[in-house]
């Protein structure tokens, strides 16, 4: 795995810290890590993390405090670790803005697929304000405003679409030509409670393509790429 930037560790327990060090260096990751927040703002101070693994309880600012903090400045995904499977701590926790949450005692590969889910979520999302430069998007006679989540048609008429219709034809709009695999999809449209179904997904294709009257069988905008996923084939406009 190519090394990029590094994932930061936050735990006043220094036997997980370096457990955790351990397996996500041998994983390919570059790790730093923190055992309080005064720790991990000089941490901060120096480098930009990928992702943050922050633990609930510790010295001076618990977890819930330095998660608060953090979003008011940036979006790096976070996972909460908590001592104990309880549902309060796991509903504060997202409501600050963590991004997931894993109970102690944990499995390294269940956490490792955590990590690679949220870091899968934010490549796809991170390029939005470099490809999408407008807020109107148009691609096959249809008009998608990015602000007012409407889609219109050249003729005029108009589509309600629910959230997560807009979150999946965004999602394709900003990665034209671009093969989109049913883990990602489901990661961007239905976050981390999203369970692998790839029934779903397809059920959640088919709704969009027959909105945008696109056919399966001989599909203009969106194609089955087969044993892959699904691919933008439409051309696709930025406009102010």
């Amino acid at each position: 795995m190519a090394k990029g930037k590094p994932i930061l560790i936050v735990d006043d327990d220094q036997e997980i810290r370096e457990l955790l060090k351990e397996y996500l260096t041998r994983a390919g990751f570059d790790v730093l890590t923190a055992c309080d927040g005064v720790e991990m703002y000089q941490q901060l101070a120096l480098s930009t993390p990928e992702l943050i693994i922050l633990d609930i309880m510790m010295p001076g600012d618990d977890g819930f405090s330095l998660c608060q903090q953090i979003r008011r400045k940036s979006q790096v995904p976070i996972i909460m670790l908590t001592a104990a499977s309880d549902e309060a701590d796991r509903v504060i926790g997202l409501e600050l803005g963590a991004d997931d949450y894993i109970a102690k005692p944990f499995s390294p590969r269940e956490l490792m697929a955590r990590i690679k889910a949220l870091l899968r979520r934010a490549e796809f999302r991170q390029p939005e304000k470099e490809v999408v430069s407008g807020r109107k998007l148009k691609f096959a006679g249809w008009t998608l405003d990015t602000r007012t989540q409407l889609l219109t048609h050249e003729d005029g008429s108009g589509i309600d679409l629910t959230g997560s219709d807009f979150i999946l034809l965004h999602l394709f709009l900003q990665h034209p030509g671009q093969v989109l695999d049913r883990d990602t999809i489901s990661d961007a449209t239905r976050g981390r409670e999203s369970l692998p179904m790839e029934r779903g997904i397809d059920v959640q294709i088919s709704r969009l393509r027959q909105k945008l009257g696109d056919n399966g069988k001989g599909p203009r905008i969106i194609k089955t790429i087969r044993g892959s996923g699904y691919m933008l084939i439409a051309e696709v406009e930025h406009e102010d």
